[in-house]
């Protein structure tokens, strides 16, 4: 099966990727739109988690993805580079397509290195519909309200067990088509009525 394309400006387009995340991160909930025709990952990889991963993976970044078979893997190794690990716990970054790893079995960091932690990109259906999140925290004046579409069961409460590490513990991406939004590890999750 032929590779699809990677960037096609690969400095402009990281450079715009990497914007958007930075803005996600700093703004956590904020949804962020990324052009979806700078690259064209394979299915199960969507536009976002593609375009993420080829401006954060590099040769020395390890990642882990949920179904290592699968034509992404070798997507990801030809365009970022990068080395995939087998085990979750070993990756700076984690992809979940499918099934998403327990954040306990992520890099979680130390008290003295806590960014040796990883960063999780969960694709997710929609950050347009689904049950509501209530996001609290530092980057939100007060609080902020965000619809996502396809959270596996107990996302919450493992949110919740995450963020008492801080610290150490995870952020997140989550992905869905060609948006993204962060959670960063103090931010606090509560579902909305």
């Amino acid at each position: 099966m032929p590779l699809t394309d990677g960037f096609a400006d690969p400095s402009l387009d990281a450079q715009r990727c990497f914007r958007a995340v930075l803005e996600a991160m700093s703004r956590p909930g904020r949804v962020q739109h990324l052009d979806a025709g700078s690259a064209e990952p394979p299915v199960p990889l969507g536009p976002a988690a593609g375009a993420v991963l080829l401006t954060l993976a590099d040769a020395d970044t390890p990642v882990w993805i949920d179904d290592a078979s699968a034509p992404a893997a070798d997507w990801l190794r030809f365009h970022a580079g990068c080395p995939l690990v087998a085990a979750a716990g070993d990756a700076q970054f984690a992809l979940a397509c499918g099934t998403m790893p327990g954040f306990d079995s992520l890099a979680q960091g130390t008290e003295e290195a806590p960014q040796d932690s990883a960063t999780l990109v969960l694709q997710v259906a929609s950050l347009a519909r689904g049950p509501t999140l209530r996001l609290t925290g530092p980057g939100i004046e007060t609080a902020h309200m965000l619809r996502v579409d396809g959270l596996p069961p107990g996302f919450v409460a493992a949110w919740a067990r995450n963020a008492a590490l801080f610290p150490r513990g995870v952020d997140v991406i989550l992905c869905a088509g060609a948006s993204l939004a962060a959670l960063p590890r103090t931010v606090r999750i509560e579902e909305s009525a």
